[in-house]
């Protein structure tokens, strides 16, 4: 190769070599500064990875409205022949009238009368809860819940409901004279808000005389059951639409029972004219007491009932009196009545003299201690 043709070759290949410099120059000046090593230039910062989308917040499951069922209830005066019975016999009716012709106990009775009432009458502030039970079936807790519950809304102008709190095959309806029952506590526990208005609340209710309404426990069926909180959410809400409530409780010592005693206001224990009945419940006040809960046993009566004309004559009323009244708690009691006997809707127009005294002066009294004072003991 000659001189020239090697300079020539060697003029291109620094040429060639200044031309790929610039170029790469002309890259860094794209990625960088001008000029500066690649070494220094600044890394890229990294991509931020997408934030993570928040969890779904789990909404609470509302329960489901109850689909109300009508049931028809037989009344248990289709099964018996004749008409009711009045309370008192005649006799007994005659005998009365001519004791007020020749004596002053009309004058007593109309004082007495008066008295009640007015205790019947009293203003209240808030609603009343006022729980009905017993140691055992078959004391007449239901028969005594339909007369308190008759006597408020006969004698107040404020609404009166009667609650039934007992699933197995409550009487309340019979009594009350009921044939149709819709919604029973565990429905309407799940539909009450505080938005309803009174007029809302009494649709789902059975309306009464005067003004009384039924709120019942089951429809007839066995096997119903009313849970402690649907219990609850029923009492709490309800407490606001009526100025008393009686409430027919299962008896002791079922769950609902024990509560209802110890949220209410005023209870009434009632147990049979028998020497087991009276022991009975004296237990119950030992546990009442045992709670350490004060007030309880002075908004506290016990009711002895008689079922049979002879059961008063058999227990020394006087005993079992001393033997239950603990710590302020009344012992009163409700004498037999041949009306109340024979089962079947309360008339009490039917109810004989001694068990219409008995009753208002059980629902003054109770009434009374439930506004915090206490009758005579």
């Amino acid at each position: 190769m000659s001189q020239d043709d090697w300079q020539g070759d060697w003029q291109g290949d620094v040429l060639r070599s200044l031309r790929g410099l610039t170029d790469g120059l002309d890259g860094l000046d794209r990625l960088g500064t001008p000029g500066e090593p690649a070494d220094r230039r600044p890394a890229p910062e990294p991509p931020v990875p997408p934030a993570p989308a928040p969890a779904p917040v789990a909404e609470p499951v509302p329960r489901p409205l109850p689909t109300p069922v009508t049931m028809e209830l037989p009344l248990p005066d289709e099964l018996v022949k004749g008409k009711p019975l009045s309370g008192d016999s005649a006799a007994r009716r005659t005998s009365r009238s001519l004791r007020r012709l020749v004596g002053s106990s009309a004058t007593r009775e109309v004082e007495e009368a008066t008295r009640v009432a007015q205790a019947l009458q009293q203003p209240l502030t808030t609603g009343r809860q006022i729980v009905v039970t017993s140691i055992r079936g078959g004391a007449g807790k239901t028969t005594v819940t339909a007369l308190l519950g008759r006597t408020y809304a006969h004698y107040r102008q404020d609404p009166v409901l009667m609650l039934e709190a007992d699933p197995a095959l409550g009487t309340l309806p019979a009594r009350l004279g009921v044939t149709k029952v819709r919604w029973t506590t565990s429905d309407l526990a799940r539909i009450l808000n505080p938005s309803m208005q009174l007029t809302d609340v009494v649709g789902y209710l059975v309306q009464l005389p005067d003004r009384g309404w039924l709120l019942p426990c089951g429809q007839g069926r066995v096997g119903n059951r009313l849970e402690l909180e649907d219990y609850r959410a029923a009492m709490v809400a309800l407490r606001r639409y009526f100025g008393i409530t009686v409430v027919d409780c299962e008896t002791l010592p079922a769950e609902v029972s024990r509560t209802a005693l110890v949220a209410a206001q005023a209870r009434v224990l009632v147990t049979p004219a028998t020497a087991e009945g009276v022991t009975s419940t004296r237990a119950v006040l030992d546990w009442m007491a045992s709670l350490g809960r004060p007030g309880m046993l002075a908004g506290t009566v016990v009711l002895v009932t008689a079922s049979s004309p002879h059961m008063t004559t058999t227990l020394d009323v006087t005993a079992a009196s001393e033997h239950l009244r603990l710590d302020g708690v009344r012992v009163m009691t409700l004498p037999y009545d041949r009306h109340l006997a024979a089962g079947g809707p309360i008339r009490t127009g039917l109810l004989g003299q001694d068990t219409h005294e008995a009753v208002t002066g059980l629902a003054a009294e109770v009434l009374t201690r439930a506004m915090g004072r206490r009758g005579p003991s």
